[in-house]
């Protein structure tokens, strides 16, 4: 299979210069020689995740974005407002691939019994630069799908899936009971709501839209609400009475609604509390901020006692705390139950170059729920 292979291939890549220019663009790199230890990947698919778009475009004002260069070889730049950039000064200057995880053919294989295991094999893969038409790798770090998965299927295996499982872990590991998730919608929010069903753990789905809210009915949901609902917080505090939950993933992160979480936990509690306490109920609440849906600033004002927290949550970072045990297991999940639990959905499939068209990047850059892309990187 190697004998075919091009010297060179496309990457997608990010800059960010000195003057606060953003520039986006398909790189000319070397296809990587694998390693002994080591595959070579055709990346077939690969999702843009919340994530992915938080690098591609940084801090930039997607309102200046402009177009040049060819159809095939697109060139986008946009200005990063002055105000911005400080917080962008450690890759100012850096021409950063984009991509953390994504899925494809094994086509090349260094000399271990390991790697050559995977020769012609479908892969998925967490590690960066996967808006690349080939990407080379430990084969120790891809997850071999089951036969029959395509790369769109498995595109999105790391995550998304380790997202859910680590949520619910992380609940076990607080010792809490129930947990609310914001922007329940999505592909995450979907995953979420059919692993508590299996692990029978009751789950506050909090959306924004009623289709949302018919949505996530139609799956199955019990306790689902619309943020915009004129009932919404009355709505909110009889769902965390009825399942208990004071543990909650906000993926909105600005605006008001991490703090009206803490506050209906708190009315939740109250009401069930045998003695009055000035300072509230002793039942820690806590509301972690994994997303940035709303980049304004979190607000909140202090109406839910003392025993409250609120801070950021990265599921890279509980990975890496996770024992070799627990996180092969996560794998192994996954990769049974990819086209079930962990299934994905995608409302567009666009090749590298598509990705970076101002028609597309209209859509993507929303980040709106239910609008998920996915580039197919070996089509451009």
């Amino acid at each position: 299979m190697t004998n075919a292979l091009p010297r060179t291939a496309l990457q997608l890549r990010s800059l960010i210069r000195p003057d606060g220019e953003l520039e986006l663009a398909l790189a000319e790199v070397p296809v990587p020689v694998p390693g002994a230890d080591d595959v070579l990947v055709r990346i077939e698919a690969s999702p843009l995740n919340p994530s992915d778009l938080g690098l591609l475009f940084g801090a930039a004002d997607l309102t200046t974005l402009k177009a040049s260069g060819t159809v095939a070889r697109p060139v986008l730049r946009a200005r990063v407002p002055e105000t911005a950039m400080k917080a962008m000064a450690g890759r100012v200057g850096q021409d950063m691939p984009v991509g953390n995880e994504g899925a494809g053919i094994v086509v090349a294989a260094g000399a271990s019994p390991a790697a050559q295991a995977l020769l012609g094999k479908t892969v998925a893969m967490l590690g960066g630069s996967m808006y690349s038409q080939y990407r080379c790798l430990p084969a120790a770090e891809c997850l071999l799908l089951p036969e029959g998965t395509t790369p769109a299927e498995g595109a999105s295996c790391f995550i998304n899936p380790m997202t859910a499982l680590t949520m619910v872990a992380t609940m076990r590991r607080d010792g809490h009971k129930a947990i609310v998730h914001t922007a329940a919608a999505s592909n995450l929010g979907q995953m979420l709501h059919r692993l508590c069903q299996q692990e029978k753990i009751p789950l506050v789905n909090i959306v924004r839209k009623p289709e949302q809210v018919r949505l996530l009915r139609s799956l199955g949901a019990t306790h689902v609400c619309d943020s915009g609902s004129p009932n919404f917080l009355q709505e909110l505090t009889d769902m965390l009475a009825a399942t208990g939950a004071t543990l909650a993933f906000d993926a909105i992160g600005g605006g008001k609604l991490a703090g009206q979480i803490l506050a209906c936990m708190e009315t939740a509690l109250v009401r069930t509390a045998a003695t009055y306490s000035r300072y509230g109920s002793p039942t820690h609440k806590q509301v972690y901020l994994y997303g940035s849906l709303d980049t304004g600033p979190t607000e909140f004002s202090r109406s839910f006692g003392m025993a409250w927290g609120m801070g950021g949550w990265l599921v890279f970072a509980y990975m890496q705390k996770l024992e070799d045990g627990t996180m092969q297991a996560f794998r192994k999940r996954i990769a049974a139950e990819l086209k079930t639990t962990f299934a994905s959905h995608y409302t567009q499939q666009v090749s590298l170059a598509q990705a970076l068209s101002l028609e597309h990047i209209a859509a993507y850059g929303q980040r709106a729920t239910g609008a998920k892309y996915l580039i197919t990187p070996a089509r451009a």
